[in-house]
């Protein structure tokens, strides 16, 4: 018997619509009509009896993104299927990019909930099997060679986290959300000398601020209200191993106070103590946030700022790293398998690929990932294809062609990509001769030339540099446009237009003669 279906719409015809729709299926329903109402709900003892949430996007006071936006701060990880008469495209974005895992347009139909609800409930059991299994793997320390990557952007992290590997300099890793800065945190300790010993991770963004220093530094029975038994804290939880502050930009300033002092002085104060704690830990903090300009704006310690960006690694974004997402597909493809290996599947088409690569993930890695594991679950087939991501397909539709023989290459490769380093294979193919022709015809599509004069592949710099001339030219030079159509973030088009000297308000060459 699954949990209960938590509704949170204010309109109390379509509560009591959708209640008997859950009834008629045989789901339990907690009810509630608003986006507070629902919060106090997940908040509450009764959280861990909610499967399912079945939310309304427009309410008044707290809507269904701001409810989605909550849930996200709390690490709240219940599937939502969201609701709403505005059923248009950007809804639907706006939604998926929040955290929703299905949408439905009002009215649904029983049978469009029942769906959405099964296919939730699907992903929710087995995404809890790959955890349990995960467990039971566990016990070996995560390295620099087991990072799924393939990225140059990459490489100046790898080096920087296994230079700070052989240290015990407090590091601080930034880098935007779901981009896998805890992944590089458990590959520096896994790297270093304490690799055996504790790693605790506290999300500091997801504490209470009335709890903060009581988790962080632990408290004594009876410090306080509630506090009914002594508690050590993380700090002491951590000692003699590394302790990674997630979200450190998300402290109080009252205990960025005391979190300075433990890392000057190696001791904490718990609350409601007569001493002093002595502990010896690898600190490693992260951030989503600018804390240069948070301690700026007075929101965060100056002094402390220098003490955690002893060593600054910055993790690039998803978008700016596009070559990871054939190895990561595959991974996260396989990490599904053993769920039911009666039901394998046998790879993803090159449309799907190429679609994938298109987008821009603002949720990073984190959302990658979902994506391909309930579009695993979910697939009919044995191959994974646009039709498993109709949200990602939705926005990048007519931005790519997902018909090309370089996504069908791409996909042939991601088939027998291998993960780990030392099983990498040279997959260029043979080399060529000068002047010999390559075995593949040339491409039909698109107005690029792939061969010189003399039959040879042209140098990528020069085929990009054309190609981002033409994407200005033929948007007249909307630099927002250009990047979208290209497929790469803002920022990185900019850097290429000032090493190619493109001019982006005129839209032209000046160092190049056309």
């Amino acid at each position: 018997m699954t949990g209960s279906i938590l509704i949170v719409d204010d309109d109390p015809v379509q509560r009591r619509l959708v209640e008997a729709a859950l009834t008629k299926f045989g789901h339990s329903a907690i009810v509630t009509d608003g986006g507070e109402a629902g919060l106090d709900v997940l908040d509450g003892p009764n959280a861990r009896e909610v499967s399912v949430v079945i939310l309304d996007l427009v309410m008044p006071g707290l809507d269904g993104i701001g409810v989605l936006k909550a849930m996200r701060e709390r690490a709240v990880n219940i599937p939502v299927i969201v609701q709403t008469a505005q059923g248009g495209i950007e809804t639907v974005v706006s939604a998926m990019r929040h955290g929703a895992f299905d949408f439905v347009v009002k009215p649904a139909s029983p049978d469009r909930l029942q769906t959405a609800i099964s296919n939730a409930l699907k992903v929710e059991a087995v995404e809890d099997e790959v955890k349990r299994a995960s467990r039971r793997r566990g016990g070996g320390h995560l390295t620099f060679k087991d990072m799924i990557t393939r990225s140059p952007a990459m490489d100046r992290v790898i080096r920087l986290g296994q230079k700070a590997a052989a240290s015990n300099i407090p590091i601080l890793i930034e880098g935007e959300s779901g981009v896998g800065k805890e992944l590089v945190a458990r590959a520096i300790q896994g790297s270093g000398d304490r690799r055996s010993k504790p790693f605790v991770t506290v999300n500091c963004g997801a504490i209470p601020d009335n709890l903060v220093e009581s988790i962080l530094f632990g408290h004594e029975k009876g410090s306080f209200t509630g506090a009914t038994d002594k508690h050590t804290g993380k700090f002491v939880e951590a000692n003699s191993g590394t302790l990674f502050l997630d979200e450190i930009g998300d402290l109080p300033l009252d205990v960025q106070v005391k979190l300075l002092r433990a890392v000057q002085e190696g001791e904490v104060d718990p609350v409601g103590g007569r001493s002093t704690i002595k502990v010896d830990i690898r600190l490693i903090s992260a951030t989503h946030r600018n804390l240069l300009q948070q301690v700026k704006d007075g929101k965060f310690r100056e002094d402390l700022f220098y003490r955690l960006n002893v060593y600054p690694i910055f993790v690039p974004p998803l978008r700016d790293r596009r070559d990871d997402i054939p190895y990561l597909v595959r991974h996260f493809m396989e990490k599904v398998a053993p769920t039911d290996p009666r039901r394998r599947l046998a790879g993803i088409s090159a449309a799907a690929l190429a679609m994938l690569q298109a987008y821009d993930w603002p949720g990073n890695i984190r959302q990658l990932e979902n994506a391909v594991f309930r579009a695993s679950v979910l697939a009919e087939g044995d191959v994974l294809t646009e039709e498993e991501f109709p949200q990602i397909r939705a926005q990048v539709e007519g931005t790519v062609n997902l018909g090309t023989e370089s996504a069908s290459a791409v996909a042939d490769t991601v088939a027998d990509a291998p993960l780990n380093e030392d099983e990498v294979a040279d997959t260029t193919g043979p080399s060529l001769s000068d002047g010999e022709a390559p075995a593949r015809p040339q491409p039909r599509f698109g107005t690029l030339r792939a061969l010189d004069e003399r039959g040879n592949v042209r140098a990528l710099a020069d085929v990009e540099l054309e190609m981002i001339r033409l994407a200005i030219d033929h948007y007249n030079g909307q630099m927002s446009e250009v990047a979208r159509r290209l497929g790469i973030g803002r920022s990185t088009l900019y850097r290429k237009l000032k090493e190619y000297g493109i001019d982006p308000e005129a839209g032209r060459v000046d160092r190049l003669a056309s």
